[in-house]
């Protein structure tokens, strides 16, 4: 029996090494550009990137609304960096008037972009995240927090003391960027939760 048939947004970002480490934790992954992608899928992952470039990319292939649709019907879906940006419902410094990036609104909280610093100021770090026994390897890049959490929002994770790990139902979204470390508990977390079983 084959997994959930879930896909990651290939607008831009680490599309590849999110297909392999769905693979790895018993998904079908695919990639997702067209409406018709979008409308197959079981669950979608929306990788880091930059998220004003992404959220307008989302419009220009008129997937923007049809997400945000799907998202209010109950699509699973999982936010690396960009994607915990993009996912949040209200955006701290979206960018500038007319480019800001465009909230899909798939988990009620506040996200501020690029909250930790530059490029220059990305890092690592061994951090506990909550249901797991170990704590996951956290790489951060121009990484945002989360500054607001809604009812119903679980925070699964810190890092100097700011939220940067949440779960709201079938939704679940990381500051950081798992793909690429080589460890797949993330990824399995997301796909046990498409499959119902956390």
């Amino acid at each position: 029996m084959s997994g959930p048939r879930v896909g990651v947004l290939a607008l831009q970002g680490d599309t590849r090494e999110h297909l392999a480490a769905l693979e790895e934790a018993g998904a079908e992954p695919m990639t997702v550009r067209r409406r018709s992608e979008l409308d197959s899928v079981d669950a979608l992952v929306l990788p880091g990137g930059e998220s004003t470039a992404m959220s307008h990319l989302l419009a220009d292939f008129e997937l923007l609304e049809p997400l945000r649709a799907r998202l209010a019907e109950g699509l699973p879906a999982y936010g690396a960096c960009a994607g915990m940006i993009l996912l949040a419902s209200e955006i701290e410094d979206a960018g500038a008037q007319g480019r800001a990036a465009l909230p899909l609104r798939g988990i009620d909280m506040t996200v501020r972009r690029n909250a930790f610093g530059r490029q220059v100021d990305s890092f690592e770090g061994d951090i506990p995240f909550a249901g797991l026994d170990d704590p996951v390897r956290a790489v951060f890049i121009r990484a945002p927090w989360v500054e607001r959490t809604g009812e119903g929002v679980q925070v699964l994770a810190r890092a100097a003391d700011h939220i940067v790990a949440v779960r709201q139902g079938s939704v679940l979204a990381t500051a950081f960027h798992p793909e690429v470390t080589g460890d797949r508990r993330v990824h399995q977390l997301f796909v046990d939760i498409v499959n119902g079983r956390r």
